[in-house]
């Protein structure tokens, strides 16, 4: 799901999955729309504060990235961060084959969606379920700093 300059029907992707459109499920998806970089659980528990409690907030993570309508990225400390899918993406397969970029300095992490990964064979008694691409620098806030 590509950020754009509207806001994104969230009901819509919400009944799309067949998820229940509530407002705790419409506040982390608006957020997460609203960040330029991808997200992690800690820093989305401040945002909402006592608003969604922990467990509540970790099953709507753990729902949107099974659905399809979120991606896992761990940063340089391994933490997940999450950001919004494309929109081609479903429950059964993820198309965000993509880079990200992860600041050195900051750790905040960039999907580089116009970077499309190689096709990676493998062996036919395989089956490949994720690739992750990481380039890590300095982003243009961190760069600027020196």
């Amino acid at each position: 799901m590509n950020k754009t300059e509207s806001t994104p029907d969230f009901s819509g992707v919400l009944r799309e999955n067949k998820l229940k459109v509530t407002q705790p499920r419409l506040r982390v998806l608006d957020l997460i729309n609203a960040k330029q970089t991808a997200i992690s659980q800690p820093e989305l528990e401040k945002v909402v504060g006592t608003e969604i409690d922990r467990v509540t907030l970790y099953r709507i993570l753990a729902n949107f990235e099974e659905k399809g309508i979120l991606h896992k990225i761990f940063d340089l400390n391994g933490t997940a961060t999450y950001a919004l899918c494309s929109t081609n993406c479903s429950q059964d397969h993820h198309h965000d084959q993509h880079a990200h970029f992860i600041c050195s300095s900051c750790n905040s992490i960039f999907c580089l969606e116009e970077i499309s990964l190689p096709t990676i064979k493998i062996p036919s008694n395989f089956k490949l379920q994720e690739v992750a691409v990481n380039a890590v620098g300095l982003c243009d806030k961190c760069e600027n700093l020196d």
